[in-house]
């Protein structure tokens, strides 16, 4: 593990990691993303999200990596798969995918030290039209987000060039859960709002890590909490979608640490 802690934190309480911190989280990233490229080829009608988890609990254990969310405030299972209007933290179990369900599978692991963590959107069966261009607005929220990373633009840059693109599409942006910064710990500052104005919130510096992960409903950006104090779904029951990267603030833009090695992260490539 690469434990150089050297380096600064701003009075934000965002750590500045050192060039040398970027290779670390390339490797946990492509892990991450190889292991949800594998895990297209499960989604299909008639399996269970249970399986899904089961099969990526494997793979981090073959890879010699850890699963970041197994024992994370108790939470036992090496995903999230949050499916149609689970917004995010479904709970893997026995519910069997029907024909055209929509699902977000959410994947961190801890490879020497280092967190990667992803998510993408996958259906089981057939697309229907609604929830493609649901789909399609919630990728191009997050690729709009990473666009506006570069040092000089704030965090309430990002914010904006996602909620106002989403609002664009007569779509909602969920308020209620964010990205976060990471890197040698799974959640630390700041807090990513999929929502702002620009010119607001810190100031992106070369060295700051984090998610950009924005939550897309069809209907109205409310959540509730389930029983479970868990899984979170729309509260009027309306379809949600999220794609999450983790990316680097670069001395002229962006790395993203997690791009799909199969060119998969996108869910509408050939079957």
């Amino acid at each position: 593990m690469n434990d150089d802690l050297s380096g600064r934190t701003t009075r934000d309480g965002i750590r500045i990691y050192e060039p040398g911190h970027y290779a670390g989280m390339a490797r946990a990233g492509a892990l991450a993303a190889q292991i949800l490229d594998e895990v297209a080829d499960l989604v299909v009608p008639g399996q269970t999200t249970g399986a899904i988890d089961d099969f990526i609990r494997n793979r981090v254990e073959e890879a010699g990596a850890k699963s970041a969310t197994i024992g994370y405030k108790g939470y036992q299972h090496a995903s999230c798969i949050s499916v149609n209007h689970v917004v995010c933290h479904g709970i893997p179990g026995e519910k069997k995918l029907k024909d055209g369900d929509i699902l977000n599978i959410d994947v961190t692991v801890i490879v020497d030290g280092w967190f990667g963590d992803t998510s993408r959107m996958y259906v089981a069966g057939k697309l229907s039209r609604k929830t493609e261009r649901l789909i399609q607005v919630t990728h191009d929220a997050l690729m709009k987000g990473i666009e506006a990373v570069k040092p000089g633009n704030t965090f309430g840059d990002i914010g904006h060039a996602i909620q106002s693109y989403v609002e664009a599409q007569r779509m909602s942006v969920v308020r209620d859960f964010c990205g976060h910064g990471l890197g040698l710990v799974f959640h630390a500052p700041p807090n990513v709002l999929h929502y702002g104005r620009p010119g607001t919130g810190p100031v992106l510096e070369e060295g700051m890590f984090f998610t950009i992960e924005p939550m897309v409903n069809l209907g109205r950006p409310e959540t509730k909490v389930l029983a479970d104090d868990w899984t979170a779904v729309t509260r009027d029951k309306s379809l949600s979608a999220q794609f999450e990267h983790s990316v680097g603030v670069t001395s002229d833009g962006v790395e993203i640490f997690t791009l799909s090695p199969a060119g998969k992260f996108h869910p509408t490539y050939p079957v």
